[in-house]
């Protein structure tokens, strides 16, 4: 039997930058990290822009596999954890051997949402959450014949992707359930724009469109029907959200609410069981939220490292997400919500301006569209007012509101 003071499954950001939290902090020894992929770790947001353009594009590492010997760190790559043995701290793998672990930290990250007539593979229809996916769709994007791509959902990851797409000459058409794009992520001002932007730029966007029938010939999907219309289908992406990996929590009784709940200081239900990243749902206001994030996954792998090591650490989240999609890149800081006064900063040129979203006089929430001064400049009062002492000259509303 394997033994190691912690073992971490994943093999995403939350787990990479977790290795190197440990590692920062001189605490990496006897750490093993067990990832189904059977490559190292790498970074996941070029999959749905750079990676998709060209064939000669390669993933790119957190770390070489040098990196991690250098500092101690066992890799078990290609192997699935199966269960957890909580009663004997002892984590399975799909070959059959048992981890034994002093602290286990799921960074086991989220899986691609889909419809019940995809339970089966169909040679036309994609997802894309790891370098396989990526692969796939690259090479369908890449191909000689230009088709059309249709994509289901109006997300981050679907509108990336129908922007790519629509730059290497393919027809795009995106069907979003919600009565906008990106409900849960933006405004209705924000989404108003990307709506616009999209459409500008060639791709039809139909939203308030509920699909509700497929047609499949052989191992193709050939048509779908969203809004009382038949919309043929040469190549298809499910951007219809994620679910976390949940799974080993489940079977092993840990607390799970669309997500492993955690605490404020990442621990599960079971004191020597953490979880961060795309798969923890950690307290936020009155419930608890998970995020799929990169700076979720940095910030919550830095507290559960100081957490490894015995100090006190609390998570206290300041969200923030970038977008890139065909020109436009989207920067937001904070989490936007009803009722909250909205305040417009217009940029440079044209294409630049950022929303400044209020509750009274605090900022709760930055909108930046090819504005990067504004977010960073958000990002930094932001983080003041959000620390647990602040100390600063002024209050950080009343100075960004100069910026008006």
């Amino acid at each position: 039997m394997k033994r190691a003071r912690v073992v971490v499954v994943g093999g995403g950001h939350a787990a990479a930058q977790l290795c190197n939290a440990l590692v920062e902090l001189g605490a990496a020894r006897h750490v093993m990290l067990v990832c189904e992929e059977a490559t190292l770790p790498y970074q996941r947001p070029p999959l749905s822009k750079t990676f998709l353009k060209s064939a000669q594009d390669s993933v790119q590492l957190h770390r070489d596999l040098g990196w991690y010997a250098q500092h101690g760190i066992e890799l078990v790559l290609g192997r699935k954890a199966i269960a957890i043995n909580r009663y004997e701290r002892e984590l399975e793998l799909d070959d059959g051997e048992w981890v034994a672990y002093e602290q286990l930290v799921l960074a086991t990250g989220a899986r691609a949402r889909v419809f019940d007539p995809f339970d089966r593979p169909l040679e036309n229809v994609h997802s894309l959450r790891s370098q396989a996916d990526a692969s796939r769709l690259r090479a369908s994007l890449l191909s000689d014949s230009r088709e059309s791509l249709t994509v289901l959902g109006g997300g981050f990851i679907g509108l990336e992707v129908a922007a790519t797409a629509r730059a290497l000459g393919w027809r795009v058409q995106v069907f979003e359930a919600a009565a906008r794009l990106l409900p849960r992520s933006l405004s209705p001002h924000m989404a108003s724009h990307v709506l616009a932007h999209h459409i500008e730029h060639g791709i039809q966007v139909t939203v308030d469109a509920q699909v509700d029938g497929f047609e499949v010939e052989g191992h193709r999907l050939r048509a779908l029907r969203a809004r009382d219309r038949k919309a043929a289908v040469d190549q298809l992406l499910l951007g219809v959200g994620s679910v976390a990996a949940s799974e080993l929590a489940v079977s092993a009784g840990l607390k799970v609410d669309h997500g492993v709940v955690v605490d404020e200081s990442l621990r599960s239900s079971d004191a020597s069981i953490l979880a961060i990243g795309d798969c923890a749902a950690f307290p936020m206001g009155e419930g608890h939220l998970r995020l799929e994030s990169v700076q979720n996954a940095n910030d919550q792998a830095r507290v559960a490292a100081a957490v490894l090591i015995g100090k006190a650490a609390r998570y206290r989240p300041l969200p923030w997400f970038w977008s890139d999609q065909g020109g436009m890149r989207l920067q937001m800081v904070g989490l936007w919500r009803e009722g909250l006064t909205t305040h417009e900063r217009r940029g440079p040129n044209p294409s630049s301006f950022s929303l400044f979203h209020y509750e009274g006089d605090r900022l709760c929430c930055v909108e930046s569209v090819n504005a990067p001064v504004d977010h960073m400049v958000a990002r930094k009062l932001m983080e003041l007012d959000n620390s647990p002492n602040p100390e600063r000259l002024c209050d950080p509303s009343i100075a960004l509101k100069s910026l008006l």
